[in-house]
């Protein structure tokens, strides 16, 4: 295997690559543009990052590489994975939702051999002039199909278009187009189409690891039916999914009133505000996501329990990537479906789930083990997880089982602390300064 991968994975901490992946890799070094189709969840990341390490070059002049995405979120996943690999070359992530003077600070300071970004900011970046795309010589489209769904179609095409040095072109996605457009520019395409045996594997799946139920809402309103299905989960990590930004607000809003503590996240809230409610989702400090289907693809949430349909999915492939959040790998899950008085079960739903009876007496879920503090430096300020650690050690007096994982963003920072350690925590640090720096420190209620 190459060196430099090697060490990639080395730096990943992973062992070996899955077949898909392996495959990928086979056929990097080829002329051939590649159409790679593979289910959520089953590790297309790596399979266009290694092969793009192969691409790289070492002395190598300007943006060589250029990664579209339909959403900020993945944006940002994949430059994590990307740092986490330790390579010679550095990335520039490209988004929506904050200032594009700081991305434009990076493209020309620091020299990114790879850009990672959503359509309509790259489009921006090079409108202004702030990257020239004459070096590009690999294209990679992460989530193709979604990204022709959210109406990508043309900045995507006015990006192509100035790309003169192409090379290679990879589209990534988990369904197969019928076609695809003819601005992609493929040329000499390989195919690898690991879709039959992923849905071979789903298929397995709904009858051992995925759970299917129902649960019969005696009101058209069904948020009292949600309530006491949440309580009667023991506090398992759930996704609710609405086909609505208004409905996630409303649900949210109203599960609030009940006393019951959930995060939403949707496609209209500001980024900070969408990247806090991940943050506790994935940590445990939070253990209900109210969502569209903006999480049903593209983000790293490990180890969802529930998946749970507020609304009826809008077609069978929606049905299927929001089940794809759980159950994934070994792991088992269930899916629920909330139907009202007057709501049937959708046709490619074959057979009748098992109905779910709600308890007679509605049990309060469980105080998460985890808090998110949030703290108001970041990457910007050279804010570091030492940093952090060695603060909260110090002088809050934690020990390393008390703090769980940093995530450390431009301007601020979360930190998971045990629920028991919080108000310790907080009373000793209080008007400390960190690295120097006076800063806010405060629980992450919002």
């Amino acid at each position: 295997m190459n060196e430099q991968i090697s060490s990639a994975l080395q730096h990943l901490k992973i062992a070996e690559l899955n077949e898909m992946q392996l495959a990928a890799l086979r056929h990097a070094a080829g002329d051939e543009d590649m159409i790679l189709l593979s289910p959520t969840g089953s590790g297309k990341t790596l399979a266009y990052l290694l092969p793009l390490l192969l691409a790289l070059e070492p002395e190598g002049v300007g943006v060589q590489a250029l990664i579209l995405v339909p959403s900020r979120e993945l944006a940002l996943q994949i430059e994590a994975v990307f740092k986490a690999m330790d390579t010679p070359w550095k990335a520039c992530c490209c988004y929506g939702g904050h200032p594009i003077g700081e991305e434009k600070k990076n493209l020309m300071g620091n020299h990114p051999a790879v850009i990672i970004g959503t359509p309509g900011r790259v489009t921006d970046h090079l409108g202004k002039g702030n990257f020239d795309p004459a070096t590009i010589h690999t294209l990679v489209i992460d989530e193709f199909d979604k990204s022709l769904e959210l109406g990508f179609q043309d900045e995507m095409a006015e990006i192509i278009a100035q790309l003169p040095g192409l090379r290679k072109r990879m589209l990534l996605s988990a369904t197969d187009a019928e076609e695809i457009p003819r601005f992609a520019g493929l040329r000499r395409v390989v195919k690898l189409n690991f879709l039959a045996d992923g849905d071979a594997e789903t298929a397995e799946q709904a009858s051992s690891r995925l759970k299917q139920m129902q649960v019969l809402s005696p009101d058209k309103d069904k948020i009292e039916t949600l309530y006491r299905l949440l309580c009667s989960l023991a506090g398992g990590s759930s996704i609710v999914f609405c086909n609505h930004r208004d409905a996630v607000d409303r649900v949210h809003k109203l599960l609030a009133e009940k006393k019951l503590f959930t995060e939403r996240f949707h496609g209209g809230m500001e980024q900070p505000d969408r990247e806090r409610a991940l943050y506790k989702f994935r940590v445990g400090s939070c253990a209900t996501l109210i969502s569209t289907d903006l999480a049903s693809r593209g983000l790293d949430i490990p180890e969802v329990a529930n998946i749970i349909h507020y609304h009826l999915p809008v077609g069978e492939e929606a049905f299927t990537h929001r089940n794809g959040r759980t159950a994934r790998w070994d792991a088992t899950g269930t899916s629920f479906l909330i139907l009202g008085p007057e709501e049937r079960l959708p046709a490619y739903i074959t057979g009748e789930p098992e109905t779910f009876e709600l308890p007679e007496h509605t049990p309060r879920p469980p105080k998460p083990l985890w808090a998110t503090i949030y703290i108001g430096r970041g990457k910007k300020e050279k804010l570091s997880r030492t940093d952090i650690a060695g603060l909260f050690y110090k002088k809050g007096g934690l020990s390393r089982d008390d703090v769980g994982p940093i995530d450390i963003r431009e301007h601020y920072a979360f930190v998971a602390v045990r629920q028991t350690k919080v108000k310790q925590l907080l009373n000793l640090v209080q008007g400390e300064k960190i690295k120097g720096m006076k800063t806010l420190i405060e629980l992450s209620d919002r």
